[in-house]
């Protein structure tokens, strides 16, 4: 496979599975995105093992994007407010790990280089969109100001909602139907890790943000039904 294809490979993947509030941030060139598009060209880095190691180095420094504005986070929020953000930054962690070892299991399942990047990738996707949206929220912090609890409708009452969940439980199953037993109890748990999630990070955002956390999940198991089982 060709230096050009794994590059292809790679920015599809970032750029093209993010959630809305991730995808108006591309257009500022982040630094460490832009080092990884250098890193990727670079013809010294064109193996499977540097194509990799281009991805993990942003994956590095987008995990220490996403604890500065963590730490940056804590002191702009009231006691209640910072609860919520605690509860959901420990759901979001409890689900990257779980999902980590759904990764292992689908592409355990898969083989070919392309495969290689593709687990690189999506180990570094969902720390480039947390840390995006702990800046944001740092961005949106109002020092000294209460709370204001968003109201939103149950996701029965709103059809894009709906629709959302429909897709993500069809891709679910399609994913369960490729993995092999042994393996599907981790998808179990990933799942459960995400819906954990899901219910913490609700009271912190409003409908369009709710359908965008829906939304990332099923761009994650669609990819991941898609890849079970290829060689």
């Amino acid at each position: 496979m060709r230096l050009t294809r794994f590059l292809v490979l790679a920015l599809t993947c970032v750029l093209g599975t993010a959630p809305l509030a991730a995808r108006a941030e591309v257009a500022a060139a982040d630094p460490i995105d832009a080092a990884m598009r250098t890193c990727l060209a670079r013809s010294d880095m064109s193996s499977t093992a540097g194509q990799v190691q281009c991805m993990e180095t942003a994956r590095i420094g987008w995990k220490t994007a996403l604890d500065n504005a963590w730490q940056q986070l804590q002191p702009e929020l009231p006691p209640a407010r910072r609860k919520q953000w605690q509860k959901s930054q420990a759901s979001w962690e409890a689900l990257r790990d779980a999902d980590k070892q759904l990764l292992a299991a689908v592409f355990a399942t898969t083989r070919g280089t392309m495969y290689v990047l593709a687990e690189a990738d999506m180990q570094l996707q969902p720390v480039r969109d947390r840390a995006l949206v702990l800046r944001g929220a740092v961005a949106d912090a109002r020092p000294g100001q209460p709370a204001r609890p968003k109201r939103l409708r149950a996701c029965t009452a709103d059809a894009r909602c709906e629709h959302a969940m429909f897709d993500m439980n069809r891709y679910y199953r399609r994913l369960r139907a490729k993995l092999p037993v042994r393996s599907r109890a981790t998808l179990v748990r990933a799942q459960k890790a995400w819906t954990a999630y899901l219910n913490a990070a609700t009271p912190l955002v409003d409908e369009r943000g709710r359908i965008d956390i829906i939304g990332a999940r099923v761009a994650t198991l669609k990819r991941l039904a898609e890849t079970a089982g290829n060689d």
